[in-house]
């Protein structure tokens, strides 16, 4: 087994397996510890209504099993956020995350070494899923399209959960307003080194995850970070303040050529279509507005040095005209001195 020189944080999220918990711990542990010089277990407990808790108190006085930290949330959050709570507190070189239950511990040595190598991001897809629902499926593959489209990045594949972030990267998405939000797809478009890989494992539980939550979670991230869904508002508005202006044309047209007009339906017509062109147009720039908004809101710091290298041999400072601080001091001082001993 290979060994890496570097201090590893592994985030583990869990809700609800207290009678888990110290099989997946041990085997974290026993996985992780020979392939670095240090490491932590960074564990959060989303808000779980057993006794999860307690167990983890328990897992933390036991002395064969060092560095654990462990962080309760009062209630259940999204995924993400209670990975961007680990992530926050994590200390490591290189920070892991995991889902222990649908995802291999062991895989994380192949991992490493692509980081150890200079990517920055490795990423992670398993094969093997967990069954959920034929609904569930549909509506996962509209948003991965509608979020592929609209931010040019493939979630499952470009950015899964199982990955492995440097401390630059999570530096990088801490500048960002929403980091928990941010986390998701930044390191995939951050323009950090990454690379991309594939296993096949079994999950630990068949896990249907709730449609409900997917939705909610998947229309957050949607509008938190594409400004995308507001574009689509703008086209209608302009298509719709386009079809007006065409709709007064033809009424005039009707009003100019026909003769047998009813009463007042010119005007009638000319005055809905005038009032729903003048609605259109403040859509239209409510709508412009709004992703002008989001964009300010959502967006990181004007740019982020990931490294910084120089040279061992810079030119210029032989061309600077700098002075010696100490040795102008010496001469001074011996000038000094000679002065002084000098006869009157």
């Amino acid at each position: 087994m290979e060994h890496f020189p570097i201090f590893l944080s592994v985030v583990l999220v869990v809700r609800n397996l207290s009678n888990e918990l110290p099989r997946v711990v041990a085997e974290a542990t026993a996985v992780i510890a020979p392939l670095v010089d240090d490491y932590e277990l960074v564990i959060v407990d989303n808000g779980s209504d057993d006794n999860s808790v307690q167990v983890l108190k328990q897992l933390t006085k036991n002395h064969e099993l060092p560095n654990l930290q462990v962080y309760a949330l009062t209630k259940e959050v999204d995924q993400d956020t209670a990975v961007w709570a680990g992530l926050e507190n994590a200390l490591g070189d290189y920070i892991a995350v995991i889902d222990v239950m649908t995802e291999s511990v062991q895989f994380l040595q192949t991992m490493l070494e692509q980081s150890v190598r200079g990517a920055d991001s490795v990423f992670a897809v398993n094969t093997s899923k967990p069954p959920q629902s034929a609904l569930y499926r549909l509506c996962f593959g509209v948003f991965t399209l509608l979020y592929k489209k609209f931010n040019g990045i493939n979630l499952v594949k470009d950015a899964p959960q199982f990955r492995i972030l440097s401390k630059r990267v999570v530096n990088f998405i801490l500048q960002h307003t929403a980091p928990a939000l941010a986390y998701r797809h930044l390191p995939a478009s951050g323009g950090f080194a990454r690379v991309n890989l594939t296993y096949t494992a079994e999950p630990r539980i068949a896990r249907r995850k709730s449609l409900t939550e997917a939705i909610d979670r998947g229309m957050r991230t949607l509008l938190a970070t594409t400004g995308g869904p507001m574009r689509v508002v703008t086209v209608l508005s302009i298509f719709g303040a386009f079809a007006n202006v065409v709709y007064s044309i033809y009424v005039i047209l009707i009003a100019t050529f026909k003769t047998d007009v009813a009463p007042g339906w010119v005007t009638l017509s000319l005055q809905q279509s005038g009032m729903f062109l003048l609605l259109s147009l403040v859509l239209m720039v409510m709508g412009e507005y709004m992703v002008h908004l989001a964009r300010r809101s959502n967006e990181g710091p004007p740019y982020h040095v990931a490294q910084e290298f120089t040279s061992a041999v810079i030119t210029r400072r032989g061309r600077l005209n700098v002075e010696d601080t100490q040795a102008a001091r010496s001469a001074v001082e011996k000038r000094t001195s000679l002065s002084e001993s000098s006869p009157a």
